[in-house]
């Protein structure tokens, strides 16, 4: 991998893990067409990490109250909101690990396009953070984990989840980007281990800490940008490009051979 391709994939982790367009999707496409063979396992991890930064930016407000008091309604709710994905990230990793070959892609963009195409449908809620129960963070926190698969956006479905449970389409955001926080955590001290056996996989670091850097960058630019479309109702912009790269995957995998 070169710094040219760590750029790119800095840029569309970023934008794509907050834009509801799904990074790992784009991550597992991108290394199709780039021929990446080296093992993306460190890299994939540290352009988390990236992302990670980006949230601490945009909600350190959030993320110090927490800190201050730990013991609190929203704590309890991001908690909650995780233990799916937790439960598939224990007892379905070799799933896991066998949807990322690709061979779903496809399918996986096109269900992130139907979803949003619906979520510009949902009526307004009128829930803030404060308002929200167990239950509703509970079913985002659903949705969350079925975006484990690529292709399937993880913050196109989870605030497409929290507007069903009725929230206000700032705070469907608010609480999406705040989830991100544990689910990057989790899958990067899940990963911990592999990365320690592995290295870098291969790929050298200057290109790793580009790509992260590039990452955090974007997704900031993302989280802001997100904050704005999801107030305005433009999910359906989303849901045309999604579609589209959906049908070109398809299209690749089952005719043309290019990539796939």
């Amino acid at each position: 991998m070169d710094i040219w391709q760590a750029i790119i994939l800095g840029v569309a982790q970023g934008l794509a893990e907050f834009l509801p367009i799904s990074s790992s999707g784009h991550l597992v496409l991108l290394q199709q067409i780039f021929g990446i063979q080296e093992s993306g396992l460190f890299f994939g991890v540290m352009l988390h990490v990236g992302t990670l930064i980006a949230v601490f930016v945009v909600f350190w407000k959030d993320i110090v109250a927490i800190l201050k008091k730990p013991i609190q309604k929203l704590t309890g709710l991001l908690i909650v909101a995780t233990v799916p994905a937790i439960i598939v990230g224990l007892f379905f990793k070799d799933t896991v690990e066998m949807l990322f070959a690709g061979k779903f892609l496809g399918w996986g963009f096109l269900v992130t396009a139907v979803v949003l195409f619906l979520s510009d449908r949902i009526p307004e809620g009128k829930k803030n953070l404060e308002q929200m129960n167990g239950k509703n963070a509970l079913i985002v926190g659903i949705c969350q984990a079925i975006a484990i698969v690529p292709g399937i956006s993880r913050s196109g479905s989870t605030i497409v989840g929290s507007l069903t449970q009725k929230l206000d389409r700032r705070s469907a955001a608010r609480f999406s980007f705040l989830m991100s926080i544990p689910a990057i955590l989790g899958s990067a001290v899940m990963e911990v281990k592999d990365v320690i056996v592995e290295g870098t996989g291969g790929i050298p670091l200057l290109p790793v800490l580009v790509g992260m850097a590039v990452s955090a960058v974007f997704g900031y630019i993302a989280i802001r940008a997100m904050l704005k479309i999801i107030t305005n109702k433009k999910m359906k912009y989303f849901a045309i490009y999604v579609a589209v790269v959906g049908v070109f995957v398809l299209a690749d995998q089952f005719i043309f051979h290019w990539f796939f």
